[in-house]
């Protein structure tokens, strides 16, 4: 196991090494790192609909997308993010095995938190970790990675303006606000561990991976140059962060469920006068998880006719699961049709 030490704050640079990693790692490799105040937001949300995008320019807060699926989150420097990027053929199906060994890590500060819901981890209901993770075919072979972020010290209000929230969410789980629903780790430390700061986490954990037998490496000049350089040609740009952006639709559909919040817009009309419609264009966004990237659900949608029966067939032909994680084609045609 590599254990990489990542001291750039830099949020694009740091979604970029992950996916470095991820084309570049051919064995088990964990990361520490921070980001510099930022909005992630997961790879299949539409922006707009979900950060307020005016206050994070004002507030210097920077707006990005990650690879991996489910909801956005907030990065401050009071935050401590790790990376698990595992070969395939060695790694757990469920979220509850990535993060077992942060459980335990926090267990050592006498934390005893748990694994809750699709992918978060709480004490005593407050959440102070969310977690996701994706598939990725790299060089070395494909690879999972199982990423999230541990709330140390973060600005909660901060936290709380720069996300819209999801009423529907928000009523799911019976709270009134983000901020009532999260807590900050430091808050929940006594006696010695009181005084310990972010880097005194960062420390800790350090040692953790290293007693469990990781050998450290720093990150190479030659590293930094391509990450920096992905950075530039991907995560920096208004294409990659807008690319689930609105585009001219004539039906939407939009509903939460068990796995996540799943929103299809449908571009329909038929090709003739006379003819039965059918979908010309779809776009699939929400919270939800996927290993396979969901372009490839909505190509299947494409000259699909615009009727229920058309549509479960279309989709009966593939594992709805594998782009839409706990989701069968029952679902799609259910939010779709009603």
């Amino acid at each position: 196991m590599i254990l990489i030490i990542n001291n750039i704050t830099d949020p694009y640079f740091n979604m970029a090494c992950e996916e470095y990693l991820m084309d570049t790692s051919s064995e088990v490799t964990v990361m520490l790192w921070r980001n510099d105040r930022a909005v992630i937001i997961g790879k299949n949300q539409n922006a707009d609909e979900t950060v307020n995008i005016d206050f994070a320019k004002r507030n210097g807060i920077a707006v990005v997308r990650r690879l991996t699926g489910g909801g956005a989150v907030f990065h401050d420097l009071g935050n401590v993010n790790y990376t698990f990027i595992v070969p395939k053929a060695d790694s757990p199906d469920d979220f509850s095995s990535f993060s077992a060994p942060v459980l335990d890590a926090l267990r050592g500060l006498g934390i005893n938190a748990e694994c809750s819901g699709r992918n978060d981890l709480t004490v005593d209901g407050k959440k102070i970790s969310g977690t996701a993770r994706c598939e990725f075919r790299g060089r070395a072979g494909d690879v999972i990675m199982h990423h999230g972020t541990l709330l140390f010290s973060a600005d909660m209000d901060k936290l709380e303006a720069a996300l819209k929230v999801d009423e529907e969410k928000i009523r799911s789980k019976g709270i009134k606000s983000v901020s009532s629903r999260v807590a900050n780790i430091k808050d929940l430390l006594h006696d010695e561990r009181a005084s310990m700061t972010v880097t005194d986490l960062i420390d800790y954990l350090t040692q953790y991976f290293l007693k469990a037998g990781a050998k450290k490496r720093e990150l190479t000049q030659q590293d930094i140059e391509r990450i920096s350089a992905l950075s530039n040609e991907k995560y920096r740009t208004q294409k990659w962060l807008f690319k689930a952006g609105a585009d001219d639709f004539d039906i939407w559909r939009q509903k939460r469920f068990p796995f996540g919040s799943v929103k299809i817009s449908l571009s329909c009309k038929a090709q003739n006068v006379g003819e039965k419609a059918a979908i010309g264009r779809a776009k699939i966004e929400g919270d939800f998880f996927g290993d396979e990237d969901v372009t490839t659900l909505e190509a299947m949608l494409v000259g699909v006719g615009y009727s229920r029966k058309s549509v479960e067939e279309a989709l009966m032909c593939v594992d709805v699961a594998k782009y839409i994680r706990g989701a069968d084609a029952n679902d799609i045609a259910e939010l779709i049709f009603g």
